[in-house]
């Protein structure tokens, strides 16, 4: 500072002796010179006074940031649930100010990534529930969720889309068998369920717990009737084949109603 000091004093003094040359060639009187000089120094501590009230200007500026963005700093850190931001008490003004700036843009950044995942999770749970008929995840949407909470949360969403899998598996595999027996009884599906679960886009069938266990009830019932005809069917055969014997009907007439 001591050599720009001088430098500009210096450079001022250049300019006035040049200034005084000018005016004695011109012709100016003395009178004259000291009101010119004057003018002179007053426009230098103009310009002077305005460059030092433009970095004052700066300056109250950046400790104003420094306080905004601490303020910022510190609702953020509660948000996402972290320890308070702690900034070098010997760094200057200006690296302070861009420190915490810095910090700030990196915890807003880390905010909207938790909200968006958030929300992402929160779609899926919803179609999940709608499908199995279970109740959503409890968590508070107005708030930025912890790292903890979304953890949790991706957890429950896979274990529901394994659940949806191996039901929609059972569903598949059941309604194939119910299909096949009502077509060997020549059952008409005559209840909404027996409908839905026959005639409806196997997407669009409701997966939930009461459905699948009314599922396994429907393909019991289907196959305990079954098991019932077989029973009577076996049971007459037994009857027609002891009449035969009792008629003495031929071999030709047995085959020839055997086939029914």
């Amino acid at each position: 500072s001591e050599v720009l000091a001088a430098e500009a004093a210096s450079c001022l003094n250049r300019a006035m002796a040049a200034l005084r040359d000018i005016w004695e060639e011109i012709g100016i009187p003395e009178e004259q010179r000291l009101e010119r000089t004057d003018v002179v120094k007053k426009h230098i501590k103009g310009l002077l006074d305005m460059m030092v009230a433009e970095e004052e200007s700066l300056k109250e500026r950046l400790l104003k940031s420094i306080a905004v963005c601490r303020k910022e700093l510190d609702t953020l850190c509660r948000e996402l649930q972290l320890d308070p931001f702690e900034t070098e008490e010997e760094s200057t003004i200006l690296q302070m100010e861009k420190n915490l700036r810095t910090r700030v843009e990196v915890l807003q950044k880390q905010k909207r990534d938790r909200k968006q995942e958030l929300k992402a999770l929160q779609e899926q749970d919803q179609d999940l529930c709608d499908i199995l008929c279970t109740a959503l995840f409890s968590i508070d949407s107005g708030g930025v969720p912890s790292l903890e909470d979304l953890d949790r949360y991706r957890r429950h969403v896979a274990s529901l889309n394994t659940l949806k899998e191996q039901r929609r598996e059972e569903f598949v595999g059941n309604k194939r068998q119910i299909i096949l027996l009502m077509e060997e009884l020549d059952h008409t599906p005559d209840t909404s369920f027996e409908r839905d679960v026959v005639c409806e886009d196997e997407e669009a069938f409701c997966l939930s717990e009461d459905n699948i266990v009314a599922l396994q009830n429907l393909l019991q019932q289907l196959q305990a009737q079954r098991a019932l005809n077989e029973a009577v069917c076996m049971e007459l055969r037994a009857r027609i084949v002891a009449l035969w014997e009792r008629l003495q009907i031929s071999e030709e007439e047995r085959e020839s109603s055997a086939v029914h």
